[in-house]
């Protein structure tokens, strides 16, 4: 079975499990999701499970990419901030259907190598930063959507709920440890009020502040 008929078993799949929109799974079929992974791992790209990658971090389940980014309820013309690069496969996904994706990883090799693939994919409504996403992207602010791909012990972090825009929408998990975490869905009110609701129980890396070697 080819790359081709691995994406199309997986779409199903998606289907099957309650993804229903087109926006979300014409971006997952457009996005090469064996060129962000070890290339000993490409038999598996289009498995629908997490795989590893550099730094002790994941690649995260199709299905889990597809719901969080569903759940956004993105725009075409909106701006996205993404903390935690990873791969860089989110982002991708996200700039399928968005106006410009902000993203951002602590760790230097993930985020050079992210960078990469992006550039190689000709994705140029991508600008990547290597940085400490617990502070977010003041110089960016403010951003439509917001999405957190490492969970956070016990609260979002304010400094990234400050920088929703009004009506903005933030997705992020939170957890104390990795058995019990919560995707989390945080609103922003057109007058600023917030509120938040737990949306499906989910297991990530720790959402750390600081980048790695610093003090």
């Amino acid at each position: 079975m080819g790359d081709a008929d691995r994406k199309i078993r997986l779409i199903m799949e998606l289907r099957r499990e309650g993804i229903t929109d087109a926006a979300v799974l014409g971006a997952i079929e457009k996005v090469p999701r064996e060129k962000f992974i070890d290339p000993a791992l490409r038999h598996q790209a289009y498995d629908n499970m997490p795989l590893p990658i550099r730094q002790g971090q994941t690649i995260s389940q199709p299905y889990v990419v597809a719901f969080m980014t569903e759940k956004l309820k993105l725009g075409h013309r909106m701006k996205v901030l993404e903390i935690g690069t990873g791969s860089g496969y989110q982002a991708a996904v996200l700039a399928q259907i968005c106006r410009r994706v902000y993203t951002i990883e602590r760790h230097r090799g993930l985020y050079l190598e992210a960078r990469r693939v992006l550039e190689e994919l000709g994705l140029h409504n991508v600008v990547t930063l290597h940085g400490d996403g617990m502070k977010g992207w003041p110089a960016q602010a403010p951003f439509d959507r917001i999405l957190v791909t490492a969970a956070a012990f016990g609260e979002p972090p304010k400094a990234l709920i400050d920088q929703l825009a009004p009506g903005g929408m933030m997705l992020i998990p939170v957890g104390d440890s990795s058995t019990s975490q919560q995707i989390v869905r945080v609103t922003k009110g057109e007058n600023g009020e917030i509120s938040r609701e737990n949306i499906l129980p989910v297991r990530f890396v720790p959402l750390v502040s600081g980048l790695p070697g610093e003090s």
